[in-house]
């Protein structure tokens, strides 16, 4: 889509990255504890953390926003890109943003000598589900996960 810009977070964008973030865990029927809402914008705008953000900006306003973790793999040299996150406006969907949103998190690990970018999705998110399939394998492995005390 043109028009469209894909530009890092900054501490400016913290009440747009809030409305996009919260309508994201609206989608998925979630919620957080404001302190982890906290938490994580501090750790979004702070260089020496190894998340990451960007919004996709449509008309002079954010209208998605995907967050990406840098990480070790036992299974190359270099490192992987999970892009946990990835939100699009309900009006801007269908139209060409997710993937623009993928496309930056594929450079930013090509530009950081990343040798795999990966992420999940619902089963059910097959609106996703089309998207991916076209810009990324699904490589079939199943996803298992168990909820720690908190310390």
């Amino acid at each position: 889509m043109s028009g469209v810009l894909i530009r890092p977070l900054t501490a400016g964008d913290r009440d747009e990255w809030q409305r996009l973030w919260l309508g994201y865990l609206e989608f998925y029927r979630s919620t957080v504890p404001d302190s982890t809402l906290q938490t994580t914008w501090r750790r979004l705008i702070d260089p020496a953390e190894p998340v990451d953000g960007a919004l996709a900006i449509a008309g002079g306003a954010p209208v998605g926003l995907v967050h990406y973790i840098e990480h070790r793999s036992c299974w190359t040299v270099g490192n992987y890109l999970y892009l946990q996150d990835l939100f699009v406006d309900l009006s801007m969907r269908g139209k060409g943003v997710g993937r623009k949103l993928i496309e930056h998190v594929y450079a930013v690990g090509t530009h950081r000598g990343c040798a795999r970018v990966h992420w999940l999705t619902h089963e059910t998110n097959t609106t996703a589900c089309f998207l991916y399939d076209q810009v990324a394998e699904r490589p079939g492995f199943v996803q298992y996960t168990h909820t720690l005390p908190a310390p």
